[in-house]
């Protein structure tokens, strides 16, 4: 029998993925290649099955019999979940926030980010700012487990993200948004950011459903 790979090995791999799926190199419904995987992490076949095994408990991968391993594609009600969960984090965590918190400054570097990736034209690094930004906002709740717990949430965003024919109409109008409430951070009213993001929450929500439903998803 094949030793099963160390649990921290196979948890490192399932990390590396997790990470991919949020800068968007792993796409929804992309069928992943075992052998070239394997050769790019330099990990054994075994120890990619493990790590396929995590992510498919999370929900980010699926496996198909005689097809391979599938990234996943989101449908109505994991958008729906997955924005309720948003809210309920990610604006409390903008309510609480401390002044001054260092947090706030990750969130200005990923604002500058993703306006200097608007100058450019390139959309999937806006993308990875805007996740930046927002994992940034979950760190004001200085808490190790909500930053995990939300590492898979952002997974399975960026999957709902890559459902979008033109990624531009979701991230354009939300650049401002961030710099909005940013600054109302730094001003010293995390009220009025919480509000601002709420409602950006909702917005978003909206777009990301509207594009699932003219896919038929």
């Amino acid at each position: 029998m094949t030793p099963a790979p160390p649990p921290a090995l196979t948890a490192r791999v399932a990390e590396d993925l997790r990470d991919r799926i949020i800068a968007g190199e792993l796409l929804p419904g992309q069928r992943l290649s075992e052998s070239a995987l394997a050769e790019d992490l330099d990990v054994s076949r075994n120890t990619l099955r493990e790590a396929f095994r995590l992510l498919t408990k999370e929900g980010l991968l699926r496996h198909e019999p005689n097809r391979g391993v599938f990234v996943t594609v989101p449908d109505h009600a994991a958008v729906i979940d997955i924005y309720r969960v948003r809210r309920l984090v990610e604006c409390r965590a903008l309510a609480e926030a401390q002044a001054g918190h260092p947090a706030i400054a990750r969130m200005r570097a990923a604002v500058a980010d993703a306006l200097a990736g608007r100058e450019a034209g390139d959309w999937r690094a806006v993308g990875s700012a805007n996740m930046a930004f927002h994992a940034a906002i979950v760190d004001l709740a200085d808490s190790a487990r909500l930053a995990a717990f939300h590492a898979q949430v952002a997974a399975e965003l960026r999957l709902a993200f890559g459902l979008l024919d033109a990624p531009e109409a979701l991230h354009a109008p939300f650049i401002d948004d961030n710099l909005e409430i940013v600054e109302a951070l730094e001003a010293g009213r995390p009220d009025e950011a919480a509000r601002l993001l709420d409602a950006y929450l909702a917005r978003a929500e909206r777009i990301i459903l509207g594009a699932l439903s003219r896919k038929g998803a």
